[in-house]
């Protein structure tokens, strides 16, 4: 299970992170360890990756299954509580973007959590892709 933070501005943009591991944007976020809960996850990951801590609790908006990988991640809407914007290990670039652009920057699979968390419907989205493009 794969937890991710689209971490939303006051001017209504999300931010982005691009992988230094592959080159791809994406919200930031990863993998759940052992002993951790999803929220802890969830601040953890968005921390690592974007100096950002997030204020708790967050919105969900989505849960996505990858059905190659066989991954379910779940995705939230987040508030920046305090720090700056920055990169670090696993992160190469960061850059705040408009509903219009996500899809110009991130895959299919990864750019709808994007457009979902900043809709913030309720209930959450329930989708599946293949990695890359939906299913």
């Amino acid at each position: 299970m794969s937890v991710a933070g689209v971490v939303v501005d006051d001017r209504g943009r999300a931010l982005l992170i691009q992988r230094r591991d592959n080159g791809h944007w994406e919200p930031p976020g990863g993998i759940l360890e052992r002993e951790e809960t999803v929220p802890e996850a969830l601040q953890r990951e968005v921390l690592e990756e974007t100096g950002i801590k997030i204020a708790l609790p967050a919105i969900l908006t989505g849960v996505y299954k990858n059905m190659t990988g066989l991954i379910v991640s779940l995705v939230f809407r987040c508030e920046a509580a305090d720090g700056t914007p920055t990169t670090g290990d696993e992160t190469r670039a960061l850059r705040w973007v408009t509903r219009e652009e996500v899809s110009a920057l991130a895959d299919e699979a990864y750019a709808i959590r994007v457009i979902d968390a900043l809709d913030a419907a309720s209930p959450p989205a329930v989708r599946a892709h293949d990695g890359v493009q939906l299913v």
